[in-house]
């Protein structure tokens, strides 16, 4: 780093140092999901947003950082090494970016100040039952009323749902012979009458999954983001910020961490300290990828179909080191303490402390080569797109 990132580092580790309480941490250590207690992770939310640091990848004309691309890695390595809070962030990451490229300028003025102050919270509706990875055969339709749309369908896995007060989403308005045409990207009102959220608990017991009804659900056809028909070309756009642009490297040195803490006892074993040496080369072979990643951001503005590398070296090896850290723990891995996994519990753990979430780390992570695209479609993504094939 130059003298100038140092100095910054610096400054980032003073601000975390005094701004993330003893609550927060524990939130943190605790959360085996994709975000944090909502309540007390959106306490750090606002702790960046009063120092002007929520927005780390927008322009400063909308209210961000204006940081470098090495400026927001660096915020990233040292948040996840300081084991802050992860916030339900899909506005800043996702919605935001979007609507700079392709909102109008009332959307922009309206949506933006919104996302940054947390005012809105956004979930995603994209999967469906029979559309995940295969996204272009979704079924949710939209049917043209005026000024206005009216939607009929479902959509699944929609994370932070139920925390949510919008929804980005994407919607069938046209039947078109190639598939990914006839789809339009909407924004608007969790409230909106005749929406249903069911929740998902998930394996670990967990509750960040949601399924989401919509029976007639009347939209605006001012809420839509770029043209009618051509949702697509927005997803697309969308999904490189989903899936890359960001310290995957660092959340995966976290959990290396946990392992480490974990194994402790462990460590006279030479079988397996060469497989916690072997997931060590893993993680610093996905920094290096994600540094080259950080140099195409810097260098075009956007993660681009790179992001689908970094995507499969994240997910996959962070469910090798967790799967290693259930193997560590033994026999302390069988009993499950649910509320033991709760911030500002009382609750004695079975387990040592920390490990008290790692089984459900390691759940977790078993959708992760799975959700935002699985690894197989990443794969083709990669071979055409970056190798030409």
């Amino acid at each position: 780093m130059s003298a100038a990132d140092a100095a910054f580092q610096e400054e980032v580790r003073d601000f975390i140092a005094e701004n993330l309480s003893d609550e927060m941490r524990e939130a943190g250590r605790l959360n085996a999901s994709s975000f944090a207690d909502f309540t007390i992770s959106q306490r750090w939310y606002q702790a960046l947003y009063k120092r002007g640091w929520a927005a780390r990848s927008w322009p400063a004309e909308h209210g961000g950082c204006a940081w470098t691309p090495m400026q927001r890695y660096i915020y990233d390595t040292e948040a996840a090494k300081a084991g802050t809070p992860a916030y339900f962030s899909m506005g800043i990451s996702m919605v935001g970016p979007v609507v700079m490229r392709f909102g109008t300028e009332e959307q922009k003025n309206y949506f933006l100040p919104r996302i940054l102050s947390a005012e809105d919270i956004w979930c995603q509706g994209y999967s469906e039952p029979g559309s995940g990875s295969d996204l272009a055969s979704l079924r949710t339709r939209a049917v043209s009323d005026g000024d206005d749309y009216v939607i009929n369908g479902t959509k699944i896995w929609t994370t932070g749902a139920h925390n949510a007060n919008m929804i980005f989403c994407l919607v069938r308005t046209a039947d078109m012979e190639k598939r990914q045409k006839g789809i339009s990207f909407l924004l608007f009102p969790m409230t909106t009458p005749g929406i249903t959220v069911k929740p998902i608990i998930n394996i670990a017991g967990d509750h960040s999954f949601n399924q989401v009804f919509f029976d007639d659900v009347r939209v605006a056809k001012s809420c839509r983001v770029g043209e009618e028909n051509d949702g697509w070309t927005v997803a697309k756009y969308l999904l490189e910020f989903e899936r890359g642009g960001s310290a995957f490297a660092a959340m995966v040195a976290a959990s290396l961490a946990q392992l480490r803490a974990v194994a402790a006892d462990a460590s006279d074993d030479p079988l397996f300290a060469n497989k916690i040496a072997a997931a060590e080369i893993k993680q610093q072979a996905a920094e290096y990828t994600e540094h080259r990643i950080i140099a195409d951001i810097t260098r075009q503005g956007r993660p681009g179909h790179a992001s689908s590398i970094m995507k499969v070296m994240g997910s996959e090896t962070n469910q090798h080191i967790t799967e290693l850290t259930v193997e560590a723990l033994r026999y302390y891995a069988v009993p499950s303490q649910l509320e033991a996994r709760k911030p500002g519990n009382n609750v004695t753990p079975i387990a040592p402390a920390a490990g008290v979430s790692s089984v459900a780390k390691y759940l977790h992570f078993r959708a992760a080569s799975i959700y935002s695209g699985s690894n197989e479609i990443q794969r083709n993504i990669m071979a055409k797109r970056v190798l030409g094939m």
